[in-house]
């Protein structure tokens, strides 16, 4: 059985952990080495049972962490080339295992990992999907600027999904940010808005998705009361049941709940 944890989900740090006991892997490592060995140990996740990272993109609160974690541990970490080229402009890949993620993808832990490309400000931003040996299908599908085709088709059909809903509109536009924040936020390469995130979703539940996480909530522009409600309504108007159709909740930023199926 699947084990699935956001360890960490927000604008300080993102981190979630895939595994079925005998082996995990990392989706982005966004907080420091010595908190991530934290949040894996309240969980009862060795760390020497974790086979490979997999970095969605450069920036910091998806990396924060990586350098120290990967090199000291001897854990290898993919990502795409352009991501590679950013970290290490960055300096996180300083003695790491760095490798290009493969087109058709590389099999971990016992799941078969497979990304696919999300329009965010940076080059080379992906999100990715796990299929386990059951059968299932889990993905993590954050940092997204508007939901294209090719991320539809990416995370159809999978059980388990961590999508973003990164800010109610309204607390954006009228809260605290300068507006070159905001319009970057609100770009074709910012964050999906609790709106967009909702609108996706029936198809999904209607395609084999029973249990959504909604992550990278932002602590500014949103709240998890917000993001839930906006997707509670639009799955209800679609006819769709909670506890029965689906499950959902909010990714908190620290210490996410472990689901196990």
């Amino acid at each position: 059985m699947a084990r699935v944890c956001p360890l960490f989900s927000g604008s300080k740090g993102n981190s979630t952990v895939v595994g079925d006991g005998s082996g995990y892997i990392l989706f982005d490592v966004g907080m420091s080495a010595k908190r991530t060995l934290s949040a894996l140990a309240d969980r009862d996740i060795d760390i020497s049972r974790v086979a490979a990272i997999f970095i969605t993109h450069d920036h910091c609160d998806h990396i924060n962490g990586v350098r120290v974690l990967a090199a000291k541990r001897g854990i290898p970490v993919y990502a795409t080339a352009a991501t590679l080229d950013g970290m290490e402009r960055a300096g996180q890949l300083s003695g790491v295992d760095a490798r290009e993620m493969p087109v058709a993808g590389v099999e971990a832990a016992g799941l078969f990992v497979r990304s696919f490309a999300t329009m965010h400000d940076t080059q080379g931003s992906c999100g990715y999907t796990a299929n386990t040996a059951d059968g299932r299908k889990i993905a993590v599908a954050t940092d997204l600027g508007i939901m294209t085709d090719e991320v539809r088709i990416a995370i159809t059909g999978s059980d388990y999904i961590v999508i973003e809903s990164n800010h109610d509109v309204d607390m954006l536009r009228f809260g605290p940010y300068p507006y070159a924040l905001r319009q970057r936020i609100m770009s074709p390469r910012g964050h999906l808005s609790n709106d967009d995130c909702s609108r996706e979703l029936p198809r999904l539940a209607k395609t084999g998705t029973t249990r959504f996480v909604l992550g990278h909530l932002s602590e500014e522009n949103n709240t998890p009361r917000l993001a839930l409600e906006t997707a509670r309504k639009t799955l209800f108007e679609n006819g769709l049941r909670e506890g029965y159709d689906f499950t959902i909740c909010a990714a908190p930023q620290y210490g996410g709940e472990v689901t196990v199926f």
